[in-house]
């Protein structure tokens, strides 16, 4: 494990992010892993945050809400199965890092782990989050991206980043 700077790395993370990352949450016992596409890493209220979005719907989602952290791994590697299944599969029926042959370690700081793949790991501490709304997004994003679950809109996590670090 290497310590660095949340911004280290920051295009190519920037583009493993475009192609699929994993949010994970961990409450008593219980760890769920889902696919993030969209997200960012920047700086509010003077602390460096990593911003991720979870669907109401999402196993995560009733996790998250509970736990208040999560962290974000940015694979440097290819893992199209992980991919798929946790981005397509359910925790609440499942065990998806089984399913896929994907582990675990511990995190550095907090108690929500890190998937042990190469990559670029970052634990966070939920901040802020907020329902975002039809009322404040564009009409042409509200058509594309939920006109067929119009009352599914994401929750807006911000998390500080307490650590972050790449692993080979």
């Amino acid at each position: 494990m290497q310590r660095v700077p949340y911004n280290f790395n920051a295009q190519k993370n920037l583009d493993v992010l475009s192609k699929g990352a994993f949010l994970t949450t961990k409450s008593g016992n219980k760890i769920n892993t889902m696919v993030i596409g969209w997200g960012g890493v920047g700086v509010l209220w003077r602390l460096p945050v990593f911003n991720v979005v979870v669907r109401q719907n999402r196993f995560t989602y009733e996790l998250l809400e509970k736990s208040r952290e999560f962290t974000v791994t940015l694979p440097y590697v290819e893992l199209p199965q992980a991919l798929s299944v946790c981005g397509t599969q359910s925790g609440r029926n499942m065990d998806k890092l089984a399913a896929c042959g994907l582990s675990v370690v511990k995190s550095q700081k907090i108690a929500t782990p890190v998937l042990a793949v190469p990559g670029m790991h970052f634990e966070c501490k939920v901040v802020y989050n907020r329902l975002m709304g039809q009322e404040n997004l564009d009409k042409a994003l509200n058509e594309l991206w939920y006109h067929k679950e119009p009352n599914d809109y994401h929750v807006f996590y911000f998390g500080e980043i307490v650590d972050s670090y790449i692993t080979d």
